[in-house]
């Protein structure tokens, strides 16, 4: 049975079109990434399965269950908000316990359950401490107690790790993901972070213009993109058109991308591999190595190199072929003779 299933959901905004057609199943335990651009629909469809954005047309199915006309409070959902939402009047375990207080639990029950709560939140004895006297990173963590202790057959998270610090944000995302497993909770997160995303999620939902451009694992939307914009929106950042010296297994290819983590100016001469002969113009130190830009065929690319390399000088670029994502004529992405010959 799936957890979640969306059909044909559409929502309009006055004479705009928000979300057009949207079909999606999310399969029980599972972590869900709606990934795109500001501006794409994502945070729309978040709040149109928690019942805060009404449906101009389509289905949201819980399990067997048709929610679509349900208020946000009858779809047993729990959404944890970007700004946390915490009530800063109340202390921490009033903030845990409010939700459990409102569906009518006995005290002594409440006070049971906000103490398991925040043992599982590494945030054991602040019962009695002040919203307003954690961090960030705390805050955090008591909003999505405060949803988890619902035992919520969905979990809704709205950006829930924009607002810190990325030390804090990487620290959490994995303590976010474990805690999802351990309790086997269907999540559906909003995140316009390609690397949160990639990191976190069991599916990608790639989004554009209201529409699903792409569902796939991390692993596949990262390595197959749908197409261009769907590539360079996850980080390739650099494209060539083909040429006749290129690898054979990308034939019939128009378009090859690749990332500039991909591309080499100092290594040996391979035979499976895009090459590019041209001169340097820029040497950028990265941290764990320098970025090398290199004019080819009045075109400038990135690579990396271990080295600096000094400006002017001529290089050869190379790209092997496993990193390399070829499009076609209509810049979708193309599998290559290699990939098409292990399939068949």
């Amino acid at each position: 049975m799936n957890a979640l299933s969306l059909s044909e959901v559409t929502v309009d905004l006055g004479p705009r079109r928000i979300l057009e057609r949207i079909n999606l199943v999310v399969t029980p335990g599972s972590f869900t990434c709606l990934l795109g651009p500001s501006g794409c629909g994502k945070t729309t469809l978040l709040r149109a399965i928690a019942g805060f954005t009404p449906l101009s047309s389509g289905d949201i199915r819980l399990g067997e269950r048709s929610i679509t006309e349900l208020p946000p409070e009858k779809r047993h959902t729990a959404m944890v908000f970007q700004s946390y939402a915490l009530w800063p009047h109340m202390n921490v375990g009033d903030n845990l316990a409010y939700p459990l207080k409102l569906r009518g639990i006995p005290k002594d029950e409440r006070t049971q359950r906000v103490a398991t709560m925040l043992e599982r939140l590494a945030l054991g004895g602040f019962e009695h401490r002040s919203v307003t006297q954690l961090s960030g990173g705390q805050r955090q963590r008591i909003a999505l107690g405060r949803a988890l202790i619902i035992d919520p057959p969905l979990l809704l998270l709205d950006e829930p790790l924009s607002n810190l610090d990325a030390s804090i944000r990487r620290s959490l995302r994995g303590e976010l993901r474990q805690l999802q497993k351990s309790l086997g909770l269907t999540t559906v997160m909003v995140t316009h972070d390609q690397e949160e995303a990639l990191q976190m999620a069991d599916q990608i939902v790639l989004m554009r213009e209201g529409h699903i451009v792409q569902v796939a694992p991390p692993a596949s939307l990262y390595q197959q993109p749908a197409d261009l914009e769907a590539a360079r929106f996850l980080g390739v950042d650099n494209t060539v058109a083909c040429s006749p010296q290129d690898p054979s297994a990308l034939a019939g290819a128009k378009t090859l991308g690749f990332r500039t983590r991909e591309a080499r100016v100092d290594v040996a001469p391979s035979v499976n591999a895009l090459v590019r002969r041209g001169q340097v113009t820029e040497c950028v130190y990265t941290g764990d190595g320098y970025q090398i830009g290199v004019t080819a065929n009045d075109q400038t690319l990135f690579a990396t190199a271990r080295t600096p390399v000094e400006a002017g000088r001529f290089v050869t670029l190379q790209v092997p072929e496993s990193a390399l994502i070829p499009f076609g004529p209509d810049h979708r992405y193309m599998p290559s003779l290699n990939a098409q010959e292990h399939t068949a």
